[in-house]
Order: structure tokens, then C-alpha cells, then sequence
């Protein structure tokens, strides 16, 4: 297993946030290309629909696209989403991850471990699939 890498980046509140302080809880840390979307939308959603579940299994999901934390805080609003978006609007922790192709933020996500182990790489996710494919996995590493 591979340590996800620690960053510090805003939330759609303008609040601080690293991987090291979610330390002890399992985090799905997803990368998504933009907000208000289709695509990103019908992810959100699914996040948000599983959230209650998924914090159950003390899961912490945070978002992260390159948005900036005006447009993730209008989304969260539109969309009434309960967990974290950050706006990694340099793309360094995106680039850090190896999810950012040509200044394009490529859909992908990381099950990082209570002592921030990467357990699982998702690649070429499908947004409608994905939360529950997450949440399976969750649970049966529960």
C-alpha cells in the first residue's frame, strides 16, 4: 500500500482542511472535473445519497475539483450536499495525485485507510455507479 500524500486545501466555507487531521477515519478522497456538471452532479448525488450510510461506517468523503470555493459552496447549496468539497484551484494536489492531464481534472478517487494507506484506486469511474461501488467496498473491508 501507498501513504496518500497530506495537502492542505479550502472547503466551500473557505475552512482549512488536511488529510492528516481525518487520521483514524477511512476517507474516499474524490477527484471530479467540475461542478454543476451532469456528470459531477449525478456523483454528488449519489455521494450525498450514501453520505448518511457511509458515515455510519465512519467515512469522511471529500471532494475535490478545481473549482473555487464560491462555486463549490453554490453547488453544495444547489444540490444539498453534506460533506466536503475542496477547491484545489492550483491543481497541486491534483497534479500531486496524478489526476490532472493536460489542466484537466480526470474523474478518480482513493479509499485511503485510518492510517492513510491508499487501500483502493478507482479509475475511469462512472458517476452513477460509483458511491455504491464505494460503499459495497467499505463494507466489506468493515
Amino acid at each position: 500500500m501507498n501513504p496518500a500524500l497530506d495537502f492542505v486545501l479550502p472547503d466551500q466555507e473557505g475552512h482549512q482542511h488536511t488529510l492528516l487531521e481525518y487520521r483514524g477515519r477511512m476517507v474516499l478522497l474524490y477527484f471530479y472535473p467540475k461542478d454543476k456538471t451532469p456528470g459531477c452532479t449525478i456523483e454528488a448525488e449519489g455521494f450525498r445519497d450514501a453520505f448518511a450510510e457511509l458515515a455510519r461506517l465512519d467515512v469522511v468523503v471529500l471532494g475535490v475539483s478545481l473549482d473555487t470555493v464560491a462555486s463549490h459552496k453554490e453547488f453544495c447549496e444547489m444540490h444539498a450536499l453534506p460533506f466536503t468539497l475542496l477547491a484545489d484551484t492550483t491543481g497541486a494536489v491534483s497534479e500531486a495525485y496524478g489526476v490532472l492531464e493536460n489542466g484537466n481534472l480526470k474523474r478518480e478517487s482513493f479509499l485511503i485507510s485510518r492510517e492513510g494507506e491508499i487501500i483502493k484506486h478507482y479509475k475511469n469511474v462512472k458517476p452513477a455507479e460509483h458511491p455504491l461501488q464505494v460503499l459495497e467496498d467499505v463494507k466489506a473491508l468493515s
